[in-house]
């Protein structure tokens, strides 16, 4: 039996302080098919959190529907232990979430409690409940560059502050890395990580390693591995948006860096089918392209005197196939997108980012013309030996037939190395504006050399 004393501590260990109902309405569970359990007589709206009774203690749980006299209810932690006829007891209305400056430098899952070992996390605010949505006319403009330190990213693809990018990729091209150098080299007050559905390896590894201590100072973490149930999956996506806005609020310019956008969606989609949703493009129902854009645009720039949150969305690209529907959707909705290559990767060639492929649709409102200029010429030269790249190869261009072709053989190494850029390097975004600058000098030179020399 669940007693409100028992019942009280559990809660507050786990850091969710949620509020028990004056007169509870207990049912019972009469089925469980897959993740989902079914139990009758529970009067409780959808969204708000069950306790159910098991073998093994009191299992958290949240009521994603219902049908008739049955609720369906997602468990955030496994299964185990639970038995049929089990009482199931409506204990909150609205999850909570305890944010406050402490929470820089920790390490949490998908309802905020710590995972790091370093203890309860101390809150000096309110809690912070579900935000309405900002009203777009309320929205400062983006007019202000956010160095993110990348210096292919600065110098093709210029992010804004308040502008919601993109990171297309396939498994094991370097997202998890680019996401760390970004981390280490952004001028942004703080930088909000969400790793969701990724392997647990990957976000110790992530933490200890491409973040570092550096890294982490000013730096929160939200982990819900691929083994957490669809329920915790989804939380940590909205628990980092929502850590975000709370920063946001206090004047703080944000960077979120969410980790992956195709792992939200795949846990709504286990939770949608689960309650008899069905299946519509590719087997996602409906529910998931009407959560993306909701997810997507709680980012962006606040009002007077709040602060931005500049977001940057990982989707997996299965199979790289940039035509996946998630990725589809996702690019209909965000200010512009990252490709990485996997050619370029299997190249060696870090980080591999396609400039080609990518675009970052504010980047002429918080760039001067100069730079536009700059960047489209040596996009355009870099792009003219791809374009040429298998005749150069194989001995089929003779040198001397087009000048803007000998021009591009000649940069190519100096582009190929202006894009790399080690791990651990942070390249400013001034610094690399120049090095751009110089790389276009040095190319008009070449041409005009080469000139002479035929003329």
């Amino acid at each position: 039996m669940v007693d409100s004393v028992r019942l009280t501590e559990r809660l507050k260990k786990s850091q969710t302080f949620i509020t028990p109902f004056k007169q509870p309405v207990a049912g019972r569970l009469v089925r469980v098919v897959g993740l989902t359990l079914e139990a009758v007589g529970v009067k409780a709206h959808i969204g708000s959190q069950c306790i159910v009774e098991t073998a093994h203690g009191d299992l958290l749980a949240e009521v994603i529907g219902f049908s008739q006299e049955i609720t369906f209810l997602m468990p955030e932690e496994s299964l185990r232990g639970v038995l049929p006829g089990a009482r199931v007891l409506p204990v909150s209305n609205k999850m909570k979430l305890p944010l406050s400056m402490a929470l820089l430098g920790r390490v949490i899952n998908g309802v905020g409690s710590p995972i790091d070992g370093k203890g309860p996390i101390k809150v000096t605010e309110d809690y912070h409940l579900d935000q309405t949505p900002i009203n777009p006319l309320s929205r400062r403009a983006i007019t202000e560059v956010l160095d993110v330190g990348v210096r292919s990213i600065n110098s093709f693809i210029s992010v804004g502050k308040g502008q919601r990018m993109g990171l297309f990729a396939g498994s094991g091209v370097g997202k998890s890395v680019l996401m760390g150098m970004m981390t280490r080299g952004t001028t942004a007050d703080v930088v909000v990580v969400g790793l969701v559905g990724e392997r647990g390896r990957e976000v110790k590894e992530f933490i200890e390693e491409i973040l570092g201590e550096q890294g982490r100072e000013r730096a929160v973490v939200v982990a819900a591995p691929a083994d957490n149930s669809p329920l915790m999956r989804l939380k940590g996506c909205e628990t980092a948006v929502q850590i975000s806005e709370y920063f946001r609020d206090q004047g703080l310019n944000v960077l979120l860096l969410l980790d992956s956008l195709t792992r939200y969606a795949q846990a709504q989609r286990e939770i949608a089918l689960a309650v008899g949703e069905p299946p519509a493009t590719k087997g996602y129902p409906p529910s998931v392209f009407s959560k993306l854009p909701q997810l997507v645009e709680r980012a962006g720039n606040g009002g007077e005197g709040q602060g931005s949150i500049t977001a940057f969305y990982t989707v997996l690209t299965e199979g790289d196939d940039l035509q996946d529907p998630i990725a589809d959707a996702s690019r209909a909705i965000l200010d512009g997108h990252v490709v990485l290559s996997r050619e370029l990767a299997d190249s060696g060639h870090y980080p591999a980012v396609d400039i080609e492929g990518s675009i970052s649709r504010v980047m002429p409102m918080v760039t001067s013309k100069e730079h536009q200029t700059l960047a489209r010429q040596l996009k355009q030269i870099y792009s003219l030996y791809q374009q040429n790249k298998d005749l150069i190869s194989i001995g089929a261009y003779t040198k001397g037939n087009d000048p803007r072709i000998d021009q591009a053989i000649n940069v190519q190494p100096v582009i190929n190395f202006f894009l790399q850029q080690q791990i651990d390097e942070v390249i400013p975004y001034e610094q690399s504006i120049s090095q751009l600058q110089e790389i276009i000098a040095a190319a008009n030179a070449s041409a005009n050399q080469q000139q002479h020399a035929n003329g």
